[in-house]
Order: structure tokens, then C-alpha cells, then sequence
């Protein structure tokens, strides 16, 4: 082989590794210990409650629903092609006082994407949320949690502040029940998480969101319970601080 294409290949490398070497913060552990802000540390006294994947029809107005009987609102980072498809429900979010934020037009990989279709991914659900609700997002959260440098970039042309999560409840999984959402999701909370749930199954096992749904009233209670408060992003963190 002539050192050409030697050096081709050699930069191909370079490149695919530059690519994806954001998405090792996908690692919960190493991106808590090493980005906290990514990882959605924030204010002490208070927990953020986020959910990804709506707005969903079938799913959405009964956590709106939940929330409103705890006096609780969260952020919602919403799916571009789910709000095309649901503008009311988007608009419902925001006058309820939750708060809205970017997941992505389609719930795809970062990885599998190049630097165009990443940004014009992000820029149309931007778009799409701050015109169907009338208000201009600040978070994004990419799909499965993965982040690109494509995603980073585009991310920062648009404005938007990546967010993690520091605890979950795999509450997408086909054997999630409410108790399994629930004692995952609190196990290691502190006051200064973030909790990621899904208030949609549009990428999640068939009616997985009634096991997330059943787990929202005792993870509310329990936060309470212990003297934190539970509110969206906007509450919990300064946005220069959640950047990588």
C-alpha cells in the first residue's frame, strides 16, 4: 500500500474518533465524576424532573395531569416530529408552566450522523418548538443520551445547552413496573440530580410510560419527604454551567 492512502486512512481514524469521542460521556459515572454540569448537577436544595420522548396524545395529558395534583412542574424535551404531530398538547406544556426543551427532530443516534444532518436535525425541532409553543428552547438532550461532536457543535450554533441526567429509571424497558422506576431512579438521588423518565413509548417498549406514570407520585413524595424541591432545568441550573 503507498503512503497515500496510509495517510487517508490514518485521518479517516482521526476523524471517525474525534467524531464520536463525546458520546464516552454517555457513562454515567464518568460523566457525574468529570462533567458535572453535562450531568445535570445542579442547585443542592433541588431536584430536576425531566422527561424525553412526547409530546404524546396517548401518554402526555396524564402526567400533565400527575404533576398538576403535586403542584410540580418539569422540563419536556420533546421530540420535533411528535410536536408536529400534537402542537396543541406542546402548547398545553408551556402554559402549564413546564418547561420545553429540544431531544431532536427524529429519535436517531448521533453517531450514525454527519455534521448537516446533525444541525439541520437540531435546527428544525428548535425551530418547530419555539414556533408551535412561543417559546425559544435552552436545553438539548440528544437520543439514548449519545452525543457527537456534530451534535456539540450544532448544539452551540443554535444556542442550546446540553443536559444529561444523573439518575434514571430504565422505565423504557418492556419489565419495568412503577416499583423498578421507582427504586432505580431513587437509589443514589441527591439533592442536585437530574431524573430522566419518558412521558411517551414512541421509542419505548408498548405502554411502558403507565410504569413511569405509577412511579410519579412516590418519587414526588420521596423527594418531598426529604426536604428538596423538585422543579424543571430552569430552576436548577446556570446555564454556563452545564456545558462539557
Amino acid at each position: 500500500m503507498s503512503s497515500f492512502p496510509r495517510v487517508l486512512l490514518a485521518a479517516a481514524g482521526v476523524l471517525t474518533v474525534a467524531h464520536a469521542a463525546p458520546a464516552l460521556t454517555s457513562i454515567g459515572p464518568l460523566r457525574r465524576r468529570l462533567f458535572p454540569g453535562l450531568a445535570g448537577v445542579g442547585d443542592p436544595g433541588h431536584v430536576a424532573l425531566t422527561f424525553d420522548d412526547g409530546p404524546d396524545p396517548r401518554s402526555t395529558p396524564a402526567f400533565l395531569a400527575a404533576l398538576r395534583e403535586y403542584e410540580a412542574t418539569a422540563t419536556f424535551f420533546l421530540l420535533g416530529r411528535m410536536l408536529k404531530d400534537a402542537p396543541d398538547l406542546g402548547r398545553e406544556l408551556v402554559d402549564a408552566g413546564h418547561e420545553v426543551a429540544v431531544h431532536g427532530w427524529e429519535h436517531r443516534c448521533m453517531l450514525l450522523r454527519g455534521p448537516a444532518e446533525t444541525y439541520d436535525d437540531l435546527a428544525r425541532a428548535t425551530e418547530t418548538i419555539a414556533r408551535t409553543t412561543g417559546t425559544v428552547p435552552r436545553w438539548y438532550r440528544p437520543p439514548y443520551g449519545v452525543l457527537s461532536s456534530s451534535a456539540l457543535r450544532a448544539a452551540r450554533r443554535l444556542g442550546l445547552t446540553p443536559v444529561l441526567w444523573t439518575n434514571w429509571g430504565r422505565d423504557w424497558t418492556r419489565a419495568a413496573t412503577p416499583a423498578s422506576v421507582l427504586a432505580l431512579v431513587t437509589r443514589d438521588l441527591e439533592g442536585g440530580g437530574t431524573v430522566l423518565l419518558h412521558d411517551s413509548d414512541c421509542t419505548s417498549a408498548p405502554e411502558s410510560w403507565r410504569s413511569t406514570l405509577g412511579a410519579l407520585p412516590p418519587l414526588l413524595d420521596d423527594v418531598r419527604v426529604r426536604g428538596l424541591s423538585v422543579g424543571p432545568l430552569r430552576d436548577h441550573l446556570v446555564t454556563s454551567a452545564a456545558t462539557a
